[in-house]
């Protein structure tokens, strides 16, 4: 697995300690999915935006479309 999807696999992840057993304090992690997929998708418009130099050529217009069918694809806030 790529270590940046370990990193956001990392921050989607929740550890807390919820009870004593009696040989001591469990520790439990939760997975959370969508926030997972939340910021893969965030990860793969910023790469797209690193693209986008600002200017108003063809490429970065088309950049500029990309970014935004992926947003509205998963339905990321503008």
């Amino acid at each position: 697995m790529n270590e940046r999807i370990r990193q956001l696999a990392l921050q989607a992840s929740t550890t807390t300690t919820s009870y004593y057993d009696g040989r001591g304090n469990v520790t439990e992690t939760y997975f959370n999915i969508e926030k997972f997929a939340e910021l893969i998708v965030q990860e793969a418009i910023d790469v797209l935006q690193k693209r986008f130099m600002g200017d108003l050529n063809r490429e970065d217009m088309e950049v500029r479309r990309c970014v935004d069918d992926v947003k509205k694809h998963f339905g990321v806030e503008q």
